[in-house]
């Protein structure tokens, strides 16, 4: 039976044409969580040195390098689905990241092909990369449009919440392997098992995928890239300062918040994983919940503010009780209702930047502030911070990161345009 993404199928199918977007956003953000979870190993089997910082280091940046080319799959991808249709933009992104995953779960080390290794790290690295460019701005825009005006919020926060799950998955299978598997087993075949179990989410989602139905296009004119680069330029920029808070939490207070408590509060590596499944519970808790709140609101902007200016406040308050040590079950509720005030509201940020434009440009402007917005603030997030805590001896490091791009994002919320009544209704 084929799917209808067009608005009028919502009553009967939205939910098949959800789980059509939200498997392969899920897969995308469960192949990123597990590999920064296996960030150390990772460094040591495939970019060795003679200090383990060194290999940690290597191993983050390649971890970033694949956010390198999200802007780039943000151009295509995003381009195709706006020129072509959703539907062969999302099966081209869901079937990037079935290659590049399984590189990832079979790739020979560096003891056994030498350098070669590194590159095939790093291709596997770049490929899911353009893919989680276009696919996530593309599934948001598919999600919008299959909901009226007064679910939008609620119908998008599936889309995050799907992404936040996948990470709640990466780390409870990391730290059921953490626990069930010694030192050893894990170094030498432990760490390829969450990138095989993500590659059984593929076929459901290519399954899902390929019975979806185009909507009528009511665009009145073709998708331009030209256009959106220079008549929404303004928007484009704005849209990508957006991004610096709600990416910079997710990745620093999840993914990389376990090697933040192994390595510099002495924390185990089975609590440190526990404190990721908290967060990704009160980030999904709250997601739906802010959502409904949003769609009953006259301007998107109002549970935003109150949101970005909370997490600021408290963005200091939260990491100095971690670091002078209130115990590990304090420590880990402080990570949770942190991560779920600074995310929670991520749907409504979505919505309101898909809004900005009209449905012949949306994909591609949405997948553009989006996957530059990652790669700015998200993608070398990590490294940043590790590098940073090494050369200043400062644990506060993280907060201070974490105020800047609160900042940014104040900013840049404050400029934003509001969605015109054409945007919004189509």
């Amino acid at each position: 039976m084929s799917l209808s993404i067009g608005p009028e199928a919502l009553p009967a199918r939205s939910w098949r044409v959800v789980w059509a977007a939200a498997i392969g956003n899920g897969l995308i953000t469960y192949d990123f969580t597990v590999y920064s979870f296996s960030a150390a190993i990772i460094g040591t089997l495939f970019f060795p040195a003679a200090d383990p910082l060194a290999s940690l280091l290597l191993s983050l940046l390649t971890f970033g390098a694949g956010f390198a080319m999200r802007p780039v799959g943000a151009l295509v991808i995003g381009h195709i689905a706006d020129r072509k249709g959703r539907k062969p933009a999302l099966m081209l992104s869901i079937g990037l990241m079935l290659l590049g995953t399984g590189v990832i779960a079979f790739a020979p080390t560096y003891e056994s092909i030498g350098a070669s290794a590194m590159l095939l790290m790093v291709s596997a690295r770049l490929i899911q990369g353009f893919a989680a460019g276009g696919e996530i701005g593309v599934a948001s825009v598919v999600l919008m449009e299959l909901a009226p005006r007064a679910q939008r919020c609620y119908i998008v926060s599936w889309r995050s919440s799907s992404q936040v799950m996948a990470a709640l998955l990466g780390a409870l299978v990391g730290a059921a392997l953490s626990f069930s598997l010694s030192a050893q087993a894990m170094l030498e075949w432990g760490w390829r098992m969450p990138f095989v179990l993500g590659l059984l989410l593929v076929p459901a989602g290519w399954y899902l995928r390929y019975h979806l139905v185009e909507p009528v296009s009511i665009a009145p004119q073709r998708s331009s890239l030209k256009r959106v680069l220079t008549l929404h330029a303004r928007t484009l920029w704005l849209g990508i300062a957006l991004m610096a808070a709600p990416t910079s939490g997710i990745y620093l207070l999840v993914y990389y918040m376990p090697t933040y408590l192994v390595r510099n509060l002495g924390m185990s590596s089975g609590v440190s994983l526990i404190s990721a499944c908290v967060s990704s519970v009160a980030i999904v808790t709250a997601l739906p919940l802010l959502a409904r709140f949003a769609d009953r609101q006259a301007a998107r902007k109002t549970t935003q503010y109150v949101t970005l200016i909370a997490s600021m406040l408290l963005v200091f308050p939260a990491f100095m009780l971690l670091i002078h040590g209130v115990g590990v079950v304090a420590s880990i509720l402080i990570i949770g209702g942190y991560s779920a005030l600074l995310m929670g509201n991520n749907a409504v940020t979505t919505v309101m930047m898909v809004e900005a434009f009209a449905v012949h440009d949306r994909a591609t402007g949405t997948s553009i502030m989006y996957s530059v917005g990652v790669t700015l603030f998200g993608g070398f997030c990590p490294f940043i911070v590790t590098w940073l805590i090494h050369a200043t001896g400062s644990l506060m490091v993280p907060a201070w990161y974490l105020l800047a791009a609160l900042c940014v994002s104040l900013f840049a919320l404050y400029h934003f345009p509001g969605a015109s009544r054409s945007t919004q209704a189509a």
